[in-house]
This record gives structure tokens, C-alpha cells and sequence, in this order.
């Protein structure tokens, strides 16, 4: 086959490339063409049949496969099907195993027929297989939606947005359906709309009292409900920031009900008319976040009716800034079912800020209101208030500020808070830039939205993006126990004695044609870090290699011991040691640590935008035991 492209001399880069494609050899264009330029003898940019095997070999090479394939095969040519079948038991952990598995991978993988018919395998065959999707981290048991699905709302970390209408910062860029577009199709289930009246009692979405741009009402819902379901089919969040008069009020109602019809959640589901239903309940479902006017019971009774026209006032109170010098009153006495857990809790602990708030006049649409079953969106003002009146169907909307004081000074109240109500965190608005807080430390007491800007990338978004990869990607994730159990003695600042503790061990053995730098030279690093709960929080690093991003060789063993592991994500990054400009970023993987396949992995590395960057990756060996 190769021969055929030789036919007419010699081969350009470009047709190296597709020889290589042909072939089915995932390479870097930048690194081939750096080995293409040291392969070319005379320098024509153009190379010999016998350049290009030598280019071929170059890239195939992978001492530390030829080391593992060695050990296993009995004269260093063949892996009998026997070897291959004690390599997956021994190395790949491979439990709920069957000779057949070993057999379909010698048909899958091995490209030299007649060693394929003796049930045998090459090293070209080991190393497509070791190099294929079923040597990844990730384990695939967990890219499907594999949890408990019938649990209320509340007991799920939920995929979510902040100002999704934006795709750049907060106070100067423009609005853009591909905001919810890009979103939805990451598998995010709660999108922020902020609603405005705009001319001719069409309602605009834009932020508010800036210079960013202005999209219609319409049209967001229109995007929305194109592409709601296509990456998950678990239900939609509208969370609904509104500043409309009543009037246009109406016309978004209008909206929301032409376009979304029955997928519209407008009124209570059977046998859940007193507590929150599940995501399995819901799916293919989109639910109204926002303010709402009286009880369920009463919406139940006006169905059917012309609301139109119907306008209720209400008083809100509304927060009044204050300094955050952790100044203010203190978290009252706890009461109820908070008593008996709590009361040992110091109350020196206790000094949260609570919020002073004004009373505000608000004019709702009742066509608008009674479109809010189970998210109706309550002001916060301690968890003492919500455990004595918040009703089930009631959620919060906190700011990372307050959040992180109560996650602080508060910790085990919070989790009770959220084991009963949905809660939603979001960015300061100082952050005029679009920058994200670390999400973790809000998963750690059970928040179940923690909105972020999905548009800006970086360490928060990694962190979003790895922790959802878990369940399918379907935008929910089941919490751990410890935060849904309401005689749970969990505090993610005061670790158990008898938690059982996992060691982790990661061989960081060798990179694969990482994202290459300055002149194909880049100096690599890697660093591995977990993020969890604060004891938890850990970073080791490897030691560098100089001008090598094709195969860097590092052989370095790192041990972590992990309190919470099911809280716990790992993140691996590789990078070019700078000395005066700091180190460049080439490349991460995140995932929760209870997600790692163990043995021989192959990490994929993606760039700061999320984009795979294929076939860059890093091989290491995963041991962990609990």
C-alpha cells in the first residue's frame, strides 16, 4: 500500500501526512513536520520511500509499550492470547473478565491477518490496542448514566450556567445565542436568562444597566428548546432573572408556552404535589425558575383560567450592601432538627454575616407566575429562617461571597441546607471580567447549582467540565450519602478518624506528543493535583525535561492518601517550564478520582478552551486501594 504512494518519487509533507492518516496513525502536523524536515536529507521538502519509514518508526516508537509487551510475550515477536489474557487480570485490573474479551481485542486490533487467525498478537497489534479508547483513564462504565435517577432534585450536583447569554465579560461584550448553545451541548441543565422590556413589547435578554449586547426573549427560547435535549435528556432549569414590566411579563409566559408546549412544566406531576420530584420524573422537561405568587395549591386552581391582565404586588426585601468585613449579626440558635446534630458545634463558629435587607415593591404576571412549580426562587436569609418557613418547591440563590463565609463558619448547617432545599451559587459581581470562583469548595456542602461562566476557560471550568463527566455527562450527579442523609455528622473541615481513607498511586510514566512549543523544544513538567475537601487538597510535580515535547520519559511514582474520595477530582497538567515569563500551559485532563480505570492509562489532554488536542497525552500507571 505504501509503495502506491512512491510511484510517482518522492512525497511532500502534505502527502506524508495523508499517507500517515491512511495508515491510521494519529500524529501532530507540528511534530511531523519537525521530523520531516530532520528526515529530508537533501532538504527538497520532499523524502524517499525509505525517509518516510524511518518517519513512520519515529513516531511509532514507544520504548515503555516495547518494555510491558517484553514481559508478557515468551520470545519478544508474539503475544499469545493466554499472555494477553494474564497481562489484562495482572495489569489492567480487568475483574469481570472472560477469555472471549482478549479474544475480541486480537480481532479488533491486530492489523497483520495471519496473526490474527492464530488468535495471536504483534506489537503493532498491542500498541493500537494500548493506545485505543479502552485504555483511557476514564473508566467507560461511567459514560452513561449508570446512578439512581428516581432521588428528588436536591440530592444532585447540577450542571450550571451563569448569564449564560454572554461569551466574553460582563460589562462591554456581546450577547449570543451560542452562549446557551455551547451549553446545553456541554450538558448544562440550568440557564440563566436576564429578562428586560424591550421596544414593541418584545422582551430583550441582556445584562442589565451595561453595554453588552441585547438578543430577543424569542430567540433565546427558540435556541433553547432546539437544542435542550441533545446532549442530555434530564430536565432544564430557566432560571429567570426578571426585570420586566407585567405586560411584557405576559408576553414571556406566551413565549415559554408556544415554544416549549407540553415539554413546559406547568403544573404539579402526579404524587409529587408536597415534595420535589426527580430528574427521571422530569425528563425531557423544562422548569421556570423565578419568583411566584402563592401556593401550588392555588395555581392548581386557577388552571385553565385566562389569567391575563392578572397582576399581583408584592413586597420583596432586598439586600442593602454592606462592608464584608465580617461585621454583622451572628447565625441565630439553631432550631428543630437542627438542634439535636448541631448544638455541639462552637459558637464561636457561628459569626456570619447576615444580610440587612429593605422592603421593595414587585409587580408580578400571574400567566408568568404560575409557570413556577418546584424551583420558585426565595430570598436567603439564614438557615434558621428556611428551616422554620422555606417550603420544598422554594430555592436559593446565594453569592460566592456569603456562600463561602457560611461554608467556612457554617459548614454542617449549610449541608443540612441543602439536603432540603436547592441552592444556587454565583459569582460576585465584581468579577466584571467573567472570571469563576473554585466551585469545589460549594460541592463540598452539597450545593447543587454552583453557576459559572461558562464562556471564560481555565482551572473553575476544568474543574465543572471533569466533574460532569461522571454520569453519562448528563448534567446530574448523584451526591455522596454523606450529604443527602439527614443525621449525617459529615464537615468537609473536620475529617472522621474512621473515614477509610484511599491511596492513590500514579506512575507518571511517559508523554505523548504533547502540544509542541517553541521550536518543537518545549521544557516538560507534569503536576498532579486533587481537589476535595481541604485536607484533600494536594499537588506533586514531576521533574523537567529538557527540549523534548515529542516522548518525554519521566518514570516518577506520586502517592496521595484521600480523606473523601467521593468528593475528590484529579487533575493532570502538563507544562513548559518558563524561567522569566512563567510556565506555558500545553495541555489537561480532570476527572472525579472514583472514575480512574487502574493500570496502564492513556490521559487525553485538552486545551485551556476545552477542545481535545488528540493525540497529545500522558501514559501513567494507576494503583489505589480503600
Amino acid at each position: 500500500m505504501v509503495r502506491d504512494d512512491f510511484k510517482g518519487g518522492k512525497i511532500t509533507l502534505e502527502k506524508a501526512l495523508k499517507l500517515l492518516e491512511k495508515l491510521d496513525i494519529q500524529c501532530n502536523a507540528i511534530h511531523v513536520k519537525y521530523i520531516f524536515k530532520d528526515n529530508d536529507r537533501l532538504k527538497q521538502g520532499r523524502i524517499t520511500i525509505e525517509e518516510f519509514r524511518t518517519i513512520y518508526r519515529i513516531i511509532t516508537y514507544r520504548e515503555e509499550i516495547i518494555e510491558i509487551f517484553n514481559t508478557y510475550s515468551e520470545n519478544r515477536k508474539i503475544l499469545l492470547e493466554k499472555n494477553l489474557v494474564k497481562f489484562l487480570m495482572q495489569e489492567q485490573y480487568t475483574l469481570d473478565f472472560s477469555e472471549s474479551i482478549a479474544s475480541e481485542i486480537i480481532q479488533k486490533y491486530e492489523p497483520i491477518e495471519e496473526v490474527k487467525q492464530a488468535h495471536q498478537m504483534s506489537f503493532e497489534g498491542f500498541r493500537r490496542y494500548m493506545d485505543s479508547s479502552e485504555c483511557l483513564l476514564f473508566d467507560n462504565k461511567y459514560d452513561h448514566v449508570y446512578q439512581d435517577m428516581t432521588h428528588p432534585l436536591t440530592d444532585y450536583f447540577i450542571s450550571s450556567s451563569h448569564n449564560t447569554y454572554l461569551i466574553s465579560d460582563q460589562l462591554w461584550g456581546p450577547s449570543d445565542l451560542w452562549g446557551y448553545i455551547s451549553a446545553l451541548v456541554k450538558g448544562c441543565r440550568c440557564l440563566e436568562i436576564d429578562c428586560w422590556d424591550g421596544s414593541q413589547n418584545e422582551p430583550v435578554v441582556y445584562h442589565g444597566y451595561t453595554f453588552t449586547s441585547k438578543l430577543l426573549f424569542k430567540t433565546v427560547i427558540q435556541a433553547i428548546h432546539k437544542y435542550a435535549f441533545v446532549a442530555s435528556e434530564y430536565p432544564v432549569v430557566l432560571s429567570l432573572e426578571n426585570h420586566c414590566s407585567p405586560s411584557q411579563q405576559e408576553v414571556m409566559a406566551d413565549t415559554l408556552l408556544a415554544t416549549f408546549g407540553d415539554a413546559l412544566l406547568s403544573y404539579t406531576l402526579d404524587n409529587f404535589s408536597d415534595r420535589l420530584p426527580s430528574p427521571e420524573a422530569l425528563k425531557f422537561k423544562i422548569l421556570v425558575r423565578n419568583k411566584k405568587i402563592g401556593t401550588l395549591h392555588e395555581t392548581l386552581e386557577r388552571k385553565g383560567s385566562d389569567k391575563h391582565g392578572q397582576v399581583e404586588e408584592f413586597e420583596e426585601e432586598e439586600e442593602i450592601e454592606q462592608e464584608e468585613d465580617g461585621s454583622g449579626a451572628q447565625e441565630p440558635e439553631p432550631v428543630g432538627d437542627f438542634q439535636d446534630d448541631l448544638a455541639k458545634e462552637e459558637q464561636s463558629k457561628r459569626v456570619v454575616r447576615i444580610p440587612l435587607f429593605r422592603k421593595k415593591k414587585i409587580k408580578i404576571s400571574m400567566a408568568l407566575s404560575d409557570l413556577v412549580i418546584y424551583t420558585k426562587v426565595e430570598k436567603f436569609k439564614s438557615f434558621h429562617h428556611s428551616n422554620l418557613y422555606q417550603q420544598f418547591n422554594e430555592s436559593n440563590s446565594i453569592g460566592e461571597s456569603q456562600a463561602r463565609k457560611l461554608t467556612k463558619l457554617a459548614a454542617r448547617e449549610f449541608i443540612l441546607h441543602t439536603r432540603k432545599f436547592i441552592t444556587r451559587v454565583y459569582p460576585k459581581a465584581t468579577r466584571a471580567d467573567s472570571s469563576n470562583f473554585n466551585p469545589q469548595e460549594f460541592w463540598n456542602v452539597g450545593c447543587q447549582m454552583v453557576a459559572l461562566n461558562f464562556q471564560t476557560p481555565g482551572l473553575p471550568m476544568d474543574l465543572q467540565n471533569g466533574k460532569f463527566l461522571d454520569n453519562g455527562c448528563s448534567g446530574y450527579v448523584l451526591k455522596p450519602r454523606f450529604l443527602r442523609d439527614k443525621k449525617t455528622k459529615f464537615n468537609p473541615h473536620k475529617v472522621l478518624i474512621d473515614n477509610n481513607p484511599l491511596t492513590l498511586t500514579i506512575r507518571l510514566i511517559s508523554g505523548i506528543q504533547l502540544p509542541p512549543s517553541y521550536q518543537n523544544k518545549a521544557d516538560t513538567l507534569v503536576i498532579v493535583e486533587i481537589f476535595g475537601v481541604p485536607n484533600d487538597q494536594m499537588k506533586q510535580q514531576s521533574r523537567v525535561i529538557k527540549k523534548n515535547a515529542f516522548n518525554p520519559r519521566w518514570n516518577e511514582t506520586f502517592t496521595f492518601v484521600i480523606q473523601v474520595p467521593e468528593l475528590a477530582l484529579i487533575r493532570f497538567v502538563a507544562e513548559n517550564q518558563g524561567l522569566i515569563a512563567g510556565n506555558e500551559f500545553l495541555g489537561q485532563y480532570t476527572l472525579p478520582v472514583l472514575c480512574m480505570n487502574r493500570g496502564y492509562r492513556r490521559v487525553p489532554l485538552f486545551s485551556k478552551m476545552g477542545e481535545s488536542l488528540e493525540p497529545a497525552s500522558l501514559f501513567i500507571y494507576v494503583w489505589y486501594i480503600r
